[in-house]
């Protein structure tokens, strides 16, 4: 079963993030520039916040706001829900469920390593679900 830490070998560690005081709109750039749909706040090495499409289509344009005048501690995610690197994928897609949420930063020993998505989480439990059912029928056929 894939864990949250083969997650992240297999895709990689890298982390796009803003600072709380930026503009909202230079937070919109950075996320097409990276082709992501959310970005992590960050202030030096701490997590702040998380800014998403959901948050500035929610928190920006429906109300009224502007994304050149807002920053983005105004309007991101806080706190922020997280996981472990020794989470199952299972777990992962659990609590994104549970909390209707796209995106958990990993936390390991109080440090973030990553950050997975829900795509990252359906193809894991899909390519676990994949070996269970080769190794069923391998048993079957003896």
């Amino acid at each position: 079963m894939h864990n949250i830490a083969h997650i992240l070998d297999d895709k990689g560690h890298e982390i796009f993030s803003v600072s709380p005081t930026e503009l909202v709109i230079d937070a919109v750039k950075r996320m097409a520039e990276k082709g992501v749909g959310a970005v992590l706040v960050m202030e030096e090495d701490e997590l702040k916040g998380m800014f998403s499409e959901r948050d500035y289509a929610r928190k920006v344009i429906l109300a009224g706001r502007a994304s050149r005048e807002t920053w983005v501690e105004e309007v991101m995610t806080s706190p922020v829900i997280t996981i472990s690197p020794l989470a199952t994928a299972a777990e992962g897609l659990e609590t994104m469920t549970r909390k209707r949420i796209r995106h958990l930063p990993v936390i390991d020993e109080g440090t973030l390593i990553g950050l997975v998505s829900i795509g990252d989480l359906v193809n894991a439990v899909i390519d676990d679900q994949r070996l269970l059912i080769e190794q069923l029928e391998a048993y079957v056929r003896g």
